[in-house]
């Protein structure tokens, strides 16, 4: 993918295109009207005002231009937890992860600062989409993930490719000192001036950390340490409002974008 194709969607590097449909979405495009959504947001609720007609028609815009059926569209219904709903089993209250080997559906993981995080296994053909906050990041929403796929669909986890999409970077990004703390013992790394009452976090690496040491290959994994600048998606969503909303950013009426994947019929 590419932004020459598609305005509203970010590249991402997975070598798998021909298997996986997937990509990030950006605000542009869409027709949210209200300063702090204007563009491609794709939620609505009483918070937040964008009408359900608009975000529909901004569904719409998306799956024309990504080549994908918005009926065969299924998100994630966050909790901030670790729960993973396995496509076609019972489906849990809420839950932070979603996988699947189905073709034709569509899952996805929304973001407004969280990690939106895409996973597929060009082996198995098996997939699987995540939202990961500061409190999923700590209580391994990602692993979980990893081990469903691979406790579902037979997954080798040295085969499972891995994206981190636009998310809220270390440089806008603080806890409590407290908070902090459980990122530190994680690896010191993830957290910067940690005796500061309110340290910045670096909930990315606290990521690629926990997938490493859960045996996903470091290579494996894009984020915003790849070394070809022009194919990281992992931008700071607070820092480039022109590209992405921020709840850190926008307050509380702040719109959503999304990661989403599927396998190709």
């Amino acid at each position: 993918m590419s932004h020459n194709h598609w305005s509203c969607l970010l590249a991402t590097v997975f070598v798998t295109e021909e298997t996986f449909l997937h990509g990030f979405t950006t605000r542009s495009g869409g027709i949210s009207i209200i300063p702090t959504l204007s563009g491609l947001n794709l939620f609505c609720s009483p918070k937040r005002k964008d009408s359900k007609a608009v975000v529909e028609e901004n569904f719409r815009r998306l799956g024309k231009a990504a080549g994908f059926d918005p009926q065969t569209y299924i998100s994630i219904k966050v909790d901030h937890a670790d729960i993973v709903k396995i496509l076609g089993k019972t489906e849990p209250e809420r839950y932070d992860g979603i996988v699947t080997n189905q073709k034709g559906m569509t899952i996805a993981a929304p973001g407004a600062d969280c990690i939106p995080i895409l996973f597929c296994d060009p082996v198995k053909r098996a997939c699987g989409a995540v939202h990961s906050g500061w409190k999923g990041t700590l209580l391994g929403v990602s692993m979980a993930t990893v081990n469903a796929m691979v406790s579902e669909y037979q997954s080798d986890v040295k085969d499972i490719l891995v994206v981190l999409g636009p998310s809220v970077g270390p440089c806008c990004f603080t806890l409590t000192q407290e908070e902090a703390k459980a990122f530190h013992d994680i690896d010191p790394q993830c957290v910067r001036q940690i005796e500061s009452s309110r340290p910045n976090v670096d909930i990315r690496r606290a990521t690629r950390v926990l997938l490493e040491r859960g045996g996903i290959l470091p290579q494996n994994i894009q984020d915003d340490t790849i070394e070809d600048r022009s194919q990281n998606v992992t931008l700071c969503t607070s820092c480039h409002p022109d590209k992405f909303y921020s709840h850190i950013r926008d307050g509380e009426n702040f719109g959503i974008q999304i990661c989403f994947i599927a396998i190709r019929e």
